[in-house]
């Protein structure tokens, strides 16, 4: 090759390289060092703060861990379910998740779960570095996940949501080259905790459906035989109430303040509002979820033009409107929208800027929520309630930008003839008709 040939290919590759990676000698792509710093010194306080060195104030968050966590954990030892426990409240596999921590024997249990999170924020990092390196790529969803997830403080690293997150991050960015992986990887995180079911929404290949078909029927199979019990969690979830935290829980937040005669309590493992029209204010947020799945629906059946940006978008704005319309909105949930929004960014042509901030926004706003202003919510004063209406409507808009932007880039306009030839009866109705 000659030496203007071999010129003009380095000038190309350096014009295509993302901005901000540094290519050593070699030629390898290197971490770029502005977001491995922020990610380390985040990440170094979550730790701190979830190993009690520093003590991060308000409730205990890491009680989840050492004691519920760790009390199953002793009882899937034995090859059964905590049935007994109406708290466990997942699907079979998430039994995978709670016994994660054996891999490190060397830990007392919470010190293994803790490291074992940040080794899955880790992963994600990497995946998220890795995929906006290519061409049409974005370092923005770097950015966002680095940033992202320290907002909500040491909740995030004492639950095992980060560790679903990752395996969805995951399923996401393998399905252009590996769709099989991808429905494999839904299949699991599914089978953990439910909501990466909601990945698929925005899938058209069969191939994706039948590999996430196929793991599902299996995994539900080997645990339903292994180990009695695998599906006690759907009865659980059936009986919950509407949590303080909730877009819900909003009317008795304030009914409170005006005589409402209910109490909070700590109800199927949450803290919950119970008493009168509490059962009215649950079945509406089971019509808004089921309105929700309809609005999918005619999505997809309208849907004429896909970006690559369409798989993350559509999961993204999905799992925004089943959180939004659910019973609970835990504050670990958000790990959740900020993984998705992460993998939107990663998109040069990825739309989904503004309902990802806005969901960064919301993750601010809960950590003040939850822990540090845990109180305020539970007993409904102003600061509480504030909190809670800037919370949830963020989360609310959040999901109509998202979803008016997926509408918008995927489903075109009704042709003009056609609007006016609707509008003509109306147009052209007879005076005193």
């Amino acid at each position: 090759m000659s030496l203007p040939t071999r010129l003009g290919r380095a000038m190309r590759t350096a014009r295509n390289r993302p901005a901000g990676d540094h290519v050593d000698t070699n030629g390898a792509r290197r971490f770029p060092a502005a977001p491995a710093l922020l990610w380390a010194a985040t990440r170094a306080v979550l730790l701190l703060c979830v190993f009690k060195v520093y003590v991060f104030p308000g409730p205990d968050v890491t009680s989840d861990v050492s004691v519920i966590y760790r009390g199953w954990y002793e009882v899937l030892r034995q090859g059964t379910f905590p049935l007994d426990d109406v708290t466990w409240q997942y699907p079979p596999a998430a039994a995978l998740a709670i016994l994660s921590p054996a891999l490190l024997p060397f830990l007392d249990y919470p010190a293994a779960f803790y490291v074992l999170a940040c080794a899955a924020d880790l992963a994600v990092l990497a995946l998220l570095w890795r995929t906006g390196g290519r061409s049409g790529r974005s370092r923005r969803g770097l950015w966002t996940w680095t940033a992202g997830v320290p907002l909500l403080g040491p909740t995030v690293y004492a639950r095992y949501d980060l560790m679903v997150t990752a395996v969805a991050v995951a399923a996401l960015l393998a399905a252009a080259r590996h769709p099989r992986v991808m429905g494999v990887l839904t299949a699991l995180g599914a089978m953990v905790k439910v909501w990466p079911a909601l990945l698929l929404v925005g899938s058209f290949r069969r191939r994706t459906w039948g590999a996430a078909a196929v793991t599902a029927a299996g995994l539900a199979a080997l645990f339903a035989v292994s180990m009695p019990g695998a599906f006690a969690f759907l009865t659980f979830q059936r009986d919950r109430g509407t949590e303080v935290e909730s877009l819900g829980a909003l009317v008795f937040h304030v009914a409170r303040h005006f005589g409402w005669e209910g109490q909070v309590l700590l109800n199927y493992g949450s803290i919950e509002f119970l008493g009168p029209y509490v059962n009215v204010v649950s079945t509406a947020a089971l019509v808004l979820t089921g309105a929700a799945f309809g609005w999918l629906v005619i999505w997809r059946l309208r849907v004429t033009r896909r970006s690559p940006a369409t798989l993350a978008e559509a999961a993204f704005t999905a799992v925004l409107l089943f959180t939004v319309t659910s019973r609970v909105i835990s504050p670990q949930y958000l790990v959740w929208l900020i993984g998705l929004a992460a993998v939107c960014l990663t998109y040069r042509s990825s739309r989904m800027g503004p309902p990802a901030v806005l969901v960064l926004a919301a993750s601010l706003v809960t950590v003040l929520e939850f822990p540090l202003g845990f109180i305020h919510v539970v007993t409904s004063d102003w600061y509480g309630v504030t909190l809670m209406f800037v919370r949830n409507g963020l989360l609310v808009a959040a999901t109509f930008s998202a979803g008016r932007r997926l509408w918008r880039s995927t489903v075109p306009p009704a042709p003009a003839a056609q609007v006016t030839q609707r509008s003509a009866p109306v147009d052209e109705a007879p005076v005193g008709s």
